[in-house]
Protein backbone atom coordinates (compact mmCIF):
# COMPACT_ATOMS: atom_id res chain seq x y z
CA UNK A 1 0.00 0.00 0.00
CA UNK A 2 1.67 3.29 -1.23
CA UNK A 3 2.72 6.19 1.74
CA UNK A 4 0.62 9.37 1.65
CA UNK A 5 3.85 10.83 2.49
CA UNK A 6 7.50 9.88 2.20
CA UNK A 7 10.58 11.96 3.12
CA UNK A 8 13.90 10.89 1.97
CA UNK A 9 17.25 12.06 4.01
CA UNK A 10 15.08 15.49 4.54
CA UNK A 11 16.97 18.12 6.76
CA UNK A 12 16.83 21.76 7.48
CA UNK A 13 20.09 23.43 8.65
CA UNK A 14 19.33 26.89 10.00
CA UNK A 15 22.45 28.80 10.88
CA UNK A 16 24.73 25.93 10.80
CA UNK A 17 22.07 23.97 13.17
CA UNK A 18 20.77 20.83 11.79
CA UNK A 19 17.35 21.48 13.39
CA UNK A 20 16.39 18.17 11.25
CA UNK A 21 18.59 15.65 9.88
CA UNK A 22 18.24 12.88 7.36
CA UNK A 23 14.67 12.20 8.15
CA UNK A 24 12.64 9.22 6.41
CA UNK A 25 9.36 9.41 7.34
CA UNK A 26 6.55 7.07 6.03
CA UNK A 27 2.98 7.33 6.98
CA UNK A 28 0.53 4.76 5.94
CA UNK A 29 -3.20 5.80 4.17
CA UNK A 30 -6.04 6.00 6.86
CA UNK A 31 -3.10 6.27 9.69
CA UNK A 32 -3.24 8.49 12.56
CA UNK A 33 0.44 9.22 12.69
CA UNK A 34 1.80 10.28 16.20
CA UNK A 35 4.70 12.36 15.27
CA UNK A 36 6.28 12.06 18.63
CA UNK A 37 9.25 14.25 20.41
CA UNK A 38 10.32 16.56 22.97
CA UNK A 39 10.07 20.59 22.72
CA UNK A 40 12.99 21.92 19.95
CA UNK A 41 12.91 18.00 18.73
CA UNK A 42 12.08 19.55 15.08
CA UNK A 43 8.59 18.48 14.53
CA UNK A 44 6.92 21.97 13.70
CA UNK A 45 10.18 22.04 11.05
CA UNK A 46 9.31 18.63 9.79
CA UNK A 47 5.72 19.48 8.77
CA UNK A 48 6.26 23.14 7.48
CA UNK A 49 8.99 21.44 5.23
CA UNK A 50 6.38 18.78 4.18
CA UNK A 51 3.58 21.66 3.56
CA UNK A 52 5.97 23.82 1.64
CA UNK A 53 6.07 25.92 4.41
CA UNK A 54 9.98 25.70 4.30
CA UNK A 55 12.61 24.70 2.08
CA UNK A 56 14.34 21.90 2.44
CA UNK A 57 18.69 22.00 2.69
CA UNK A 58 18.59 18.20 1.43
CA UNK A 59 16.40 15.24 0.54
CA UNK A 60 12.96 15.01 -1.29
CA UNK A 61 9.33 14.74 -0.21
CA UNK A 62 6.82 12.59 -1.61
CA UNK A 63 3.48 13.41 -1.43
CA UNK A 64 0.71 10.61 -2.82
CA UNK A 65 2.96 8.83 -4.81
CA UNK A 66 4.24 11.98 -6.22
CA UNK A 67 7.95 13.63 -5.53
CA UNK A 68 6.59 17.50 -4.67
CA UNK A 69 8.75 20.15 -6.27
CA UNK A 70 8.29 23.57 -7.22
CA UNK A 71 5.85 23.51 -10.02
CA UNK A 72 3.47 20.49 -8.57
CA UNK A 73 3.47 22.04 -5.05
CA UNK A 74 0.36 23.66 -5.00
CA UNK A 75 -1.54 21.14 -6.67
CA UNK A 76 -0.34 17.81 -4.37
CA UNK A 77 -1.07 20.53 -1.66
CA UNK A 78 -4.64 20.88 -2.53
CA UNK A 79 -5.65 17.36 -1.31
CA UNK A 80 -3.90 18.38 2.01
CA UNK A 81 -5.33 20.16 5.26
CA UNK A 82 -2.83 21.70 8.10
CA UNK A 83 -3.39 23.75 11.67
CA UNK A 84 0.08 24.72 12.56
CA UNK A 85 0.90 26.43 15.70
CA UNK A 86 -2.23 28.24 16.42
CA UNK A 87 -5.16 29.02 14.29
CA UNK A 88 -5.48 32.49 12.10
CA UNK A 89 -9.03 33.97 12.25
CA UNK A 90 -10.28 37.86 11.59
CA UNK A 91 -11.46 38.15 15.00
CA UNK A 92 -14.12 40.90 14.09
CA UNK A 93 -15.89 38.04 11.61
CA UNK A 94 -18.27 35.26 13.18
CA UNK A 95 -17.06 31.97 13.10
CA UNK A 96 -19.02 31.24 9.50
CA UNK A 97 -17.80 34.35 8.02
CA UNK A 98 -14.06 33.04 8.74
CA UNK A 99 -14.70 30.19 7.12
CA UNK A 100 -16.36 31.40 3.72
CA UNK A 101 -13.01 33.41 2.94
CA UNK A 102 -10.87 29.96 2.83
CA UNK A 103 -13.63 28.23 1.44
CA UNK A 104 -13.53 30.68 -1.42
CA UNK A 105 -9.67 30.57 -1.50
CA UNK A 106 -9.76 26.69 -1.26
CA UNK A 107 -12.29 26.96 -4.40
CA UNK A 108 -14.76 24.15 -1.89
CA UNK A 109 -18.61 23.76 -2.05
CA UNK A 110 -19.61 26.18 -0.06
CA UNK A 111 -21.80 23.50 1.63
CA UNK A 112 -18.58 22.16 3.50
CA UNK A 113 -19.05 24.84 5.81
CA UNK A 114 -21.88 23.60 7.64
CA UNK A 115 -20.67 20.27 7.28
CA UNK A 116 -17.62 20.80 8.81
CA UNK A 117 -18.94 22.95 11.78
CA UNK A 118 -21.05 20.05 12.52
CA UNK A 119 -18.14 17.85 12.45
CA UNK A 120 -15.96 20.41 14.92
CA UNK A 121 -19.20 21.14 17.21
CA UNK A 122 -19.66 24.40 16.46
CA UNK A 123 -22.76 24.98 14.53
CA UNK A 124 -24.71 26.61 17.71
CA UNK A 125 -21.21 29.34 17.46
CA UNK A 126 -21.37 30.17 14.02
CA UNK A 127 -22.66 33.01 13.71
CA UNK A 128 -20.99 34.68 16.76
CA UNK A 129 -17.79 37.16 16.57
CA UNK A 130 -14.36 34.89 16.62
CA UNK A 131 -13.01 37.85 19.01
CA UNK A 132 -15.66 35.74 21.59
CA UNK A 133 -14.53 32.50 21.20
CA UNK A 134 -12.89 30.33 23.41
CA UNK A 135 -9.52 29.33 22.97
CA UNK A 136 -11.18 25.83 22.50
CA UNK A 137 -13.44 27.02 20.26
CA UNK A 138 -10.55 29.19 18.22
CA UNK A 139 -8.32 25.17 17.85
CA UNK A 140 -11.65 23.91 16.62
CA UNK A 141 -12.41 26.72 14.13
CA UNK A 142 -9.08 26.21 12.86
CA UNK A 143 -9.45 22.58 12.38
CA UNK A 144 -12.72 22.97 10.61
CA UNK A 145 -10.98 25.30 8.40
CA UNK A 146 -8.67 22.55 7.62
CA UNK A 147 -11.08 20.28 6.83
CA UNK A 148 -12.82 22.25 4.40
CA UNK A 149 -12.75 20.59 1.30
CA UNK A 150 -12.40 17.43 3.09
CA UNK A 151 -8.58 16.55 2.18
CA UNK A 152 -6.55 13.10 1.72
CA UNK A 153 -4.54 14.49 4.25
CA UNK A 154 -4.87 16.38 7.34
CA UNK A 155 -1.06 17.59 9.14
CA UNK A 156 -2.11 19.39 12.39
CA UNK A 157 1.03 20.41 14.77
CA UNK A 158 0.22 20.58 18.49
CA UNK A 159 -3.50 20.99 18.24
CA UNK A 160 -4.18 20.55 22.31
CA UNK A 161 -1.76 22.88 23.04
CA UNK A 162 -3.19 25.18 25.41
CA UNK A 163 -6.60 23.39 25.95
CA UNK A 164 -8.10 22.54 29.04
CA UNK A 165 -8.60 19.60 30.20
CA UNK A 166 -12.36 18.63 28.17
CA UNK A 167 -11.21 20.57 25.11
CA UNK A 168 -8.00 18.33 24.95
CA UNK A 169 -10.29 15.28 25.01
CA UNK A 170 -13.08 16.44 22.33
CA UNK A 171 -10.04 17.43 20.08
CA UNK A 172 -8.76 14.08 20.33
CA UNK A 173 -12.22 12.35 19.88
CA UNK A 174 -12.73 14.45 16.77
CA UNK A 175 -9.34 13.26 15.60
CA UNK A 176 -9.42 10.16 16.22
CA UNK A 177 -13.27 9.43 13.77
CA UNK A 178 -11.50 10.83 10.42
CA UNK A 179 -9.89 8.18 8.77
CA UNK A 180 -12.70 5.61 9.37
CA UNK A 181 -15.54 8.29 8.87
CA UNK A 182 -14.27 10.55 6.43
CA UNK A 183 -11.46 8.29 4.64
CA UNK A 184 -8.52 11.50 6.18
CA UNK A 185 -5.31 10.09 6.90
CA UNK A 186 -3.90 12.25 9.74
CA UNK A 187 -0.04 13.33 11.43
CA UNK A 188 -0.77 14.98 14.61
CA UNK A 189 2.32 16.43 16.44
CA UNK A 190 2.94 16.47 20.28
CA UNK A 191 5.57 16.49 22.81
CA UNK A 192 2.90 14.19 25.43
CA UNK A 193 3.55 10.88 24.85
CA UNK A 194 -0.18 10.37 26.43
CA UNK A 195 -2.00 12.25 24.01
CA UNK A 196 -0.07 9.87 21.30
CA UNK A 197 -0.89 7.37 22.50
CA UNK A 198 -4.72 8.02 23.44
CA UNK A 199 -4.79 9.01 19.70
CA UNK A 200 -2.51 7.34 16.89
CA UNK A 201 -2.33 3.79 15.24
CA UNK A 202 1.57 5.01 14.06
CA UNK A 203 4.02 6.79 15.61
CA UNK A 204 7.30 8.35 14.24
CA UNK A 205 9.74 9.62 17.51
CA UNK A 206 12.03 12.25 16.76
CA UNK A 207 15.00 13.53 18.91
CA UNK A 208 17.34 16.13 17.76
CA UNK A 209 16.54 16.45 14.52
CA UNK A 210 16.65 12.81 13.70
CA UNK A 211 13.95 10.36 13.65
CA UNK A 212 14.61 7.52 16.38
CA UNK A 213 11.58 4.96 15.92
CA UNK A 214 9.23 4.79 13.42
CA UNK A 215 6.49 1.75 13.30
CA UNK A 216 2.70 1.24 14.75
CA UNK A 217 2.02 1.91 18.12
CA UNK A 218 1.18 -1.74 18.73
CA UNK A 219 4.75 -2.55 18.22
CA UNK A 220 6.21 0.90 20.85
CA UNK A 221 3.79 -1.44 23.07
CA UNK A 222 5.16 -4.15 22.57
CA UNK A 223 8.86 -3.44 23.83
CA UNK A 224 6.96 -2.46 26.96
CA UNK A 225 9.08 -5.82 28.84
CA UNK A 226 7.72 -7.58 31.68
CA UNK A 227 9.84 -9.04 34.45
CA UNK A 228 10.42 -10.41 37.58
CA UNK A 229 12.08 -8.86 40.30
CA UNK A 230 13.78 -11.14 43.04
CA UNK A 231 15.98 -9.44 46.44
CA UNK A 232 17.42 -12.52 48.23
CA UNK A 233 19.97 -12.81 51.27
CA UNK A 234 22.40 -14.47 48.47
CA UNK A 235 22.02 -13.47 45.10
CA UNK A 236 24.91 -15.37 43.87
CA UNK A 237 22.59 -18.81 44.41
CA UNK A 238 19.74 -16.98 43.34
CA UNK A 239 21.80 -16.51 39.82
CA UNK A 240 23.66 -19.94 39.97
CA UNK A 241 19.95 -22.10 39.94
CA UNK A 242 18.45 -19.14 37.34
CA UNK A 243 21.62 -20.53 34.84
CA UNK A 244 21.12 -23.86 35.65
CA UNK A 245 17.48 -22.93 33.98
CA UNK A 246 19.13 -21.41 31.50
CA UNK A 247 17.88 -18.13 32.26
CA UNK A 248 19.68 -14.48 31.71
CA UNK A 249 20.06 -12.67 34.78
CA UNK A 250 20.20 -9.34 35.31
CA UNK A 251 21.45 -7.01 38.55
CA UNK A 252 20.12 -3.80 38.97
CA UNK A 253 21.29 -2.77 42.57
CA UNK A 254 20.01 -5.25 45.48
CA UNK A 255 17.76 -7.20 42.76
CA UNK A 256 17.89 -9.41 40.48
CA UNK A 257 16.06 -9.36 37.50
CA UNK A 258 14.72 -12.26 34.82
CA UNK A 259 11.92 -12.77 31.92
CA UNK A 260 8.59 -13.17 33.38
CA UNK A 261 7.76 -16.97 34.04
CA UNK A 262 4.49 -18.54 35.45
CA UNK A 263 4.06 -18.82 38.53
CA UNK A 264 4.34 -22.54 39.11
CA UNK A 265 8.41 -21.83 38.23
CA UNK A 266 8.44 -18.54 40.46
CA UNK A 267 6.62 -20.74 43.17
CA UNK A 268 9.56 -23.89 42.83
CA UNK A 269 12.19 -21.15 42.70
CA UNK A 270 11.20 -19.93 46.03
CA UNK A 271 11.24 -23.25 47.16
CA UNK A 272 14.90 -24.11 46.25
CA UNK A 273 15.90 -20.91 47.56
CA UNK A 274 14.12 -21.55 51.14
CA UNK A 275 15.42 -24.89 50.63
CA UNK A 276 19.47 -23.80 50.43
CA UNK A 277 18.78 -21.05 53.53
CA UNK A 278 18.72 -18.05 51.56
CA UNK A 279 16.65 -15.48 52.89
CA UNK A 280 13.97 -14.07 50.38
CA UNK A 281 13.19 -10.59 50.73
CA UNK A 282 10.79 -9.60 48.14
CA UNK A 283 9.90 -10.73 44.49
CA UNK A 284 7.50 -8.85 42.41
CA UNK A 285 6.70 -8.15 38.77
CA UNK A 286 7.97 -5.44 36.77
CA UNK A 287 6.84 -3.63 33.23
CA UNK A 288 8.92 -1.01 31.45
CA UNK A 289 6.39 1.39 30.94
CA UNK A 290 5.77 3.31 27.44
CA UNK A 291 6.85 6.30 29.18
CA UNK A 292 10.12 4.47 30.63
CA UNK A 293 10.62 3.46 26.62
CA UNK A 294 10.11 7.27 25.35
CA UNK A 295 12.47 8.80 27.45
CA UNK A 296 15.17 6.16 26.57
CA UNK A 297 14.49 7.15 23.43
CA UNK A 298 14.36 11.18 23.85
CA UNK A 299 17.40 10.74 26.37
CA UNK A 300 20.56 9.71 26.79
CA UNK A 301 19.55 6.18 24.64
CA UNK A 302 19.23 6.83 21.16
CA UNK A 303 17.28 3.56 20.33
CA UNK A 304 15.75 0.74 21.97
Amino acid sequence: MQNLIETHNLTKVYSKVRCVNALNMKVPPGAVYGFLGPNGAGKSTTLKMILGLARPTEGTITLFGTPMNEKNRIHLLADTGSLIESPSYYGHLSGEENLHIIQTLKGCSPKDIDEVLRIVRLSDAKKKLVSHYSLGMKQRLGLAAALLGFPKLLILDEPTNGLDPAGIQEMRELICTLPSQYGITVVVSSHLLSEIDQMADHVGIIRKGELVYQDTLASLHAHAKQQIALRTGHPATAISLLHQDGIEVEQEEDYLLFPLMDDAYVARLCNRLVEQNVALYRIEKREKSLEDIFLSLTGKESSL
